[in-house]
């Protein structure tokens, strides 16, 4: 049995997330900064999928694994997989310092921030989530 508020509980966070991610975006922030945003967003929004459909929610920050358990819920192709994948690393512990740290590209930023909203409002709609009843 479907369990839209639940699902909504966890939307209402990611658009906190995504909304911040866009304000530091359209101000030329930092974009590791703005990466961890984007991986925030896009954990929650999956995590949505799984508190719909009722489906345990683990307790995991690797996009494309979380994924994979609602993949029969909603599907990717192999290039917003690919972007699964990009987002997970800002998240990760490398973006601290070490001799093989780099903040992404902001051409990067931008692509993988534009696939971040792609998949929040599909889900919303998929849902039939009204965008302006989250909470704030």
């Amino acid at each position: 049995m479907a369990n839209k508020t639940y699902a909504q509980e966890w939307l209402s966070f990611a658009k906190k997330n995504l909304d911040t991610a866009n304000l530091l975006f359209s101000v030329n922030h930092y974009e590791d900064i703005i990466g961890v945003e984007i991986q925030q967003c896009i954990e929650k929004t999956i995590k949505s999928v799984n508190a719909y459909f009722g489906i345990k929610i683990p307790k995991e920050h690797d996009l494309v694994k979380l994924y994979f358990v609602v993949e029969d819920n909603i599907k990717l192709n192999d290039e917003e997989i690919v972007l699964l994948k990009i987002a997970t690393n800002y998240y990760k512990e490398e973006r601290y310092p070490n001799p093989n740290y780099s903040p992404p590209p902001k051409d990067e930023i931008k692509q993988v921030l534009s696939f971040a909203q792609i998949l929040f409002f599909k889900i919303c709609n998929l849902f039939k989530i009204e965008i302006e009843n989250l909470r704030q």
